[in-house]
């Protein structure tokens, strides 16, 4: 499972950024686990699942890592 750092959070429109290994993946808040994307705070680590969206791969089943 992939492991990132939360880039940057638009909690107000639902949505935000990881800064993973690989490229920025975006987020929607439909796909936080655990708690709300208002609880999220930028430079936190986060597990996350690469799936697929409309415009390409993106995070999904985002947590915070433990």
């Amino acid at each position: 499972m992939p492991q990132g750092k939360i880039k940057k959070l638009v909690s107000d429109k639902g949505f935000g950024f990881i800064e993973g290994d690989r490229d920025d993946m975006f987020f929607h808040h439909s796909e936080v686990q655990g708690v709300s994307i208002e609880q999220l705070t930028e430079g936190q680590l986060v597990d996350y699942e690469i799936g697929e969206g409309r415009k390409g791969p993106c995070a999904v089943q985002v947590r915070p890592s433990e």
